[in-house]
């Protein structure tokens, strides 16, 4: 059995990185990937079964990234609802969303405007409706916890909630807006949200 050198899965993924952030999924081929790496094509499917399994471990940081933001505020061991009172939980949400993009805005541009033709191509929808659902469970153990606040919210503005999320990530990277602005505007950006989340849950 041939040794699988880290070196060069690395390489790949370099290589597979810059080709669908300039070309998208569609348009790269595992050809024109391994060429780019130096290595045969028959030799690149010793490291990835196919294209689309390149292209979702290209992309995959983003998506722990993004996972891990919705289980630390929405999930079984999400935060407390009363945080959203505090000046420290407005400031951690900035940091987080600056953080994201900062660390990930290459591969979130692959993973929200490149993906065309791949697995990952609806995920934006799929994370909405799955964040749906973790939000509404969050809100009956908050309900649960704090009997006083109105979690009573219908599914389509849990939704809007996340669709408005991508949104502003999509806005961002498009304008490629530098950090001191980006800062700025998620403080008005989330504030406004909080604001309008504890008008509606009353707390």
């Amino acid at each position: 059995m041939q040794v699988l050198k880290e070196d060069i899965r690395s390489r790949i993924l370099e290589v597979a990185r810059h080709q669908f952030g300039q070309e998208g999924y569609s348009k790269t081929s595992m050809r024109e990937i391994a060429g780019l790496a130096g290595i045969g094509v028959g030799n690149i499917y010793n490291y990835f079964t196919n294209k689309d399994e390149l292209f979702c471990e290209v992309v995959r940081p983003v998506l722990y990234a993004l996972e891990a933001m919705l289980q630390e505020h929405h999930g079984i061991r999400g935060e407390d609802i009363m945080m959203m009172r505090s000046e420290k939980y407005l400031k951690s949400c900035i940091d987080e969303y600056v953080s994201l993009i900062e660390k990930h805005r290459e591969r979130m541009e692959i993973l929200l405007f490149r993906a065309q033709g791949s697995s990952l191509e609806h995920f934006r929808e799929s994370y909405t409706d799955r964040s749906t659902e973790v939000v509404k469970a969050w809100f009956v153990s908050m309900q649960q916890k704090h009997p006083e606040i109105n979690t009573a919210v219908s599914d389509f503005i849990i939704h809007l909630h996340t669709v408005w999320m991508f949104t502003m990530f999509e806005e961002l990277l498009m304008h490629s807006v530098p950090r001191q602005e980006m800062e700025s505007i998620l403080h008005d950006y989330i504030l406004f949200e909080i604001q309008g989340w504890r008008a509606i849950i009353k707390i």
